[in-house]
């Protein structure tokens, strides 16, 4: 399945005004990158990839459509999959960029 073109449209929307952001084909999908650590992804499952606090990700995984990020057959620490109907309104959207973009932030820069 490829990425969805309205999520990345969407996504690029979103990170318009933030500082220091780069978008780039990873995965096969559209990423987005704070200082360099890749903050959200429209992944080419069709989803929502989010960078978070690892500590977060059980709680987080409690919200409808959230789920643990695997490749292959391992669990990606720090990554959640957000499906399309949780990020339906902007305002959804926005809450996870927003984490995604805060938690990429809080690593070194690249």
């Amino acid at each position: 399945m490829a990425y969805d073109v309205d999520l990345a449209d969407r996504l690029r929307v979103a990170t318009q005004d933030e500082p220091a952001l780069s978008e780039r084909k990873m995965f096969g999908g559209v990423s987005f990158l704070a200082s360099g650590n890749l903050a959200v992804c429209a992944s080419s499952d069709g989803d929502l990839m989010v960078r978070v606090d690892p500590d977060e990700i059980d709680r987080l995984i409690e919200q409808s459509g959230v789920a643990r990020m695997e490749m292959g057959a391992r669990l990606m620490k720090g990554w959640v999959r957000v499906d399309l109907e949780a990020v339906a309104t902007d305002a959804s959207l926005q809450d996870w960029v927003d984490r995604g973009l805060g938690y990429a932030r809080s690593l070194p820069a690249k």
